[in-house]
């Protein structure tokens, strides 16, 4: 839970907008059998095109030096390569990721099955108020370990749907 509450911070930060959801993503990895360590945290539009979580916190993650992994990573290998480290990671994320965008832009399903993470922690189910998704079992079908978190369903609820009218 320590890690969807971090994603939770994530999604507060979102300029909330009535056409779409306000969702925080946290990227963790675990190499070696140590303790897990956040590589990249994101949330909706927090980077330019109309981008979701998921893709930011990938985008950032994929942004880390070799420098920046060693010092993650400090008993890896020198050569450390970011897809080693995402083949290990856990996605946190506060709603579950999309699998159609209306914008036309890549699911964020699509991307972190490309990414080949291992497993996907959700906070709440879409809701179908723009699209009816299906990235869980997008995921599930790539053979990602997807993870429904229980007891923040209407905290991730309510935060995604800020700026929303009433539902």
């Amino acid at each position: 839970m320590e890690f969807l509450g971090l994603a939770l911070e994530e999604a507060r930060k979102c300029e909330p907008t009535p056409t779409a959801f306000c969702v925080g993503c946290v990227l963790t990895a675990s190499l070696s059998g140590d303790p897990p360590v956040v590589i990249a945290r994101g949330y909706s539009r927090e980077l330019p095109g109309n981008t979701h979580a998921e893709a930011n916190a990938l985008a950032k993650a994929r942004q880390l030096s070799s420098s920046d992994l060693r010092q993650l990573f400090p008993s890896a290998s020198p050569t450390l390569h970011i897809d080693e480290v995402l083949a290990h990671a856990d996605v946190y994320t506060t709603m579950e990721p999309c699998s159609v965008r209306t914008s036309g832009l890549a699911p964020c399903a699509n991307a972190l099955v490309t990414a080949k993470i291992r497993r996907c922690f959700i906070g709440v189910g879409e809701p179908d108020d723009f699209v009816k998704c299906e990235g869980a079992q997008r995921l599930k079908d790539a053979g990602i370990e997807v993870i429904w978190l229980n007891g923040l369903e209407k905290e991730c609820l309510e935060v995604a749907r800020t700026g929303h009218k009433a539902q």
